[in-house]
Protein backbone atom coordinates (compact mmCIF):
# COMPACT_ATOMS: atom_id res chain seq x y z
CA UNK A 1 0.00 0.00 0.00
CA UNK A 2 1.25 3.46 -0.63
CA UNK A 3 1.90 5.95 1.87
CA UNK A 4 0.06 8.35 -0.11
CA UNK A 5 -3.36 9.83 0.85
CA UNK A 6 -6.02 8.05 -1.69
CA UNK A 7 -6.80 11.90 -2.76
CA UNK A 8 -3.12 12.13 -3.27
CA UNK A 9 -3.31 9.24 -5.41
CA UNK A 10 -6.39 10.16 -7.33
CA UNK A 11 -4.95 13.42 -8.28
CA UNK A 12 -2.10 12.11 -9.62
CA UNK A 13 -3.46 9.51 -11.24
CA UNK A 14 -6.00 11.99 -13.25
CA UNK A 15 -2.74 13.77 -14.37
CA UNK A 16 -0.82 11.18 -15.33
CA UNK A 17 -2.71 8.28 -16.81
CA UNK A 18 -3.84 10.84 -20.00
CA UNK A 19 -5.19 8.31 -22.34
CA UNK A 20 -8.81 7.67 -22.14
CA UNK A 21 -9.99 3.40 -21.42
CA UNK A 22 -10.36 3.46 -25.82
CA UNK A 23 -7.69 5.00 -26.58
CA UNK A 24 -5.65 2.35 -24.24
CA UNK A 25 -7.60 -0.83 -25.70
CA UNK A 26 -6.46 0.38 -28.85
CA UNK A 27 -2.87 1.39 -28.08
CA UNK A 28 -2.79 -2.54 -26.49
CA UNK A 29 -4.07 -3.92 -29.66
CA UNK A 30 -1.06 -2.67 -31.71
CA UNK A 31 1.88 -4.38 -32.70
CA UNK A 32 4.24 -1.54 -30.65
CA UNK A 33 2.33 -2.18 -27.97
CA UNK A 34 3.16 -5.98 -27.74
CA UNK A 35 6.85 -5.24 -28.73
CA UNK A 36 8.24 -3.77 -25.49
CA UNK A 37 7.87 -5.13 -21.68
CA UNK A 38 9.76 -7.03 -19.76
CA UNK A 39 8.72 -10.47 -21.67
CA UNK A 40 8.77 -8.95 -24.99
CA UNK A 41 5.12 -10.45 -25.67
CA UNK A 42 1.85 -9.37 -25.25
CA UNK A 43 1.62 -10.87 -21.51
CA UNK A 44 3.90 -7.86 -20.29
CA UNK A 45 3.81 -6.31 -16.59
CA UNK A 46 2.63 -3.22 -18.80
CA UNK A 47 0.03 -4.80 -21.08
CA UNK A 48 -1.58 -6.16 -17.98
CA UNK A 49 -1.13 -2.88 -16.47
CA UNK A 50 -2.88 -1.33 -19.23
CA UNK A 51 -5.69 -4.01 -19.29
CA UNK A 52 -5.99 -3.06 -15.41
CA UNK A 53 -6.08 0.16 -16.50
CA UNK A 54 -8.91 0.47 -18.45
CA UNK A 55 -10.88 -1.30 -15.87
CA UNK A 56 -9.90 1.16 -12.90
CA UNK A 57 -10.72 4.40 -15.22
CA UNK A 58 -14.19 2.52 -16.38
CA UNK A 59 -15.11 2.29 -12.18
CA UNK A 60 -16.82 4.94 -10.49
CA UNK A 61 -14.27 6.12 -7.43
CA UNK A 62 -16.32 5.09 -4.71
CA UNK A 63 -16.30 1.74 -6.32
CA UNK A 64 -12.38 1.52 -6.52
CA UNK A 65 -11.23 -1.58 -3.95
CA UNK A 66 -7.97 -1.41 -2.19
CA UNK A 67 -6.20 -3.74 -4.73
CA UNK A 68 -7.64 -0.56 -7.36
CA UNK A 69 -6.11 2.10 -5.08
CA UNK A 70 -2.90 -0.37 -4.96
CA UNK A 71 -2.55 -0.61 -8.82
CA UNK A 72 -2.94 3.41 -8.94
CA UNK A 73 -0.68 3.82 -6.66
CA UNK A 74 1.65 1.67 -8.49
CA UNK A 75 1.26 3.08 -11.88
CA UNK A 76 1.49 6.95 -10.49
CA UNK A 77 4.95 6.04 -9.73
CA UNK A 78 5.76 4.22 -12.83
CA UNK A 79 4.79 7.11 -14.93
CA UNK A 80 6.68 9.42 -12.69
CA UNK A 81 9.92 7.33 -12.25
CA UNK A 82 9.81 6.54 -15.98
CA UNK A 83 8.54 10.13 -17.10
CA UNK A 84 12.05 11.44 -15.30
CA UNK A 85 13.66 9.00 -18.05
CA UNK A 86 12.89 10.45 -21.85
CA UNK A 87 15.11 9.38 -24.40
CA UNK A 88 16.95 11.58 -26.62
CA UNK A 89 14.87 10.68 -29.45
CA UNK A 90 11.71 10.06 -27.27
CA UNK A 91 9.25 9.52 -30.76
CA UNK A 92 8.35 5.88 -32.05
CA UNK A 93 11.02 4.58 -28.54
CA UNK A 94 10.51 2.27 -26.54
CA UNK A 95 10.00 4.32 -23.68
CA UNK A 96 7.13 6.03 -25.49
CA UNK A 97 5.55 2.49 -26.08
CA UNK A 98 6.03 1.31 -22.62
CA UNK A 99 4.95 4.63 -21.55
CA UNK A 100 1.63 4.62 -23.18
CA UNK A 101 0.98 0.32 -22.25
CA UNK A 102 0.89 2.34 -18.62
CA UNK A 103 -1.99 4.71 -19.84
CA UNK A 104 0.55 7.74 -20.33
CA UNK A 105 0.97 9.38 -23.58
CA UNK A 106 4.15 11.61 -23.42
CA UNK A 107 3.25 13.34 -26.75
CA UNK A 108 -0.50 14.55 -25.44
CA UNK A 109 -1.02 18.14 -24.42
CA UNK A 110 0.30 18.18 -20.90
CA UNK A 111 2.44 15.12 -21.53
CA UNK A 112 6.47 14.97 -20.52
CA UNK A 113 8.39 14.43 -23.83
Amino acid sequence: MSDKSREEIWSEWRDLVNMAPKEIEDWLATDESKSVGDTGDADSTGRKSGKRIIEIKRTNKDDLTDDDWDHMAKVVGYIKRHGAQVPDAPEGSDWAYSMKNWGHDPFKEGGKA
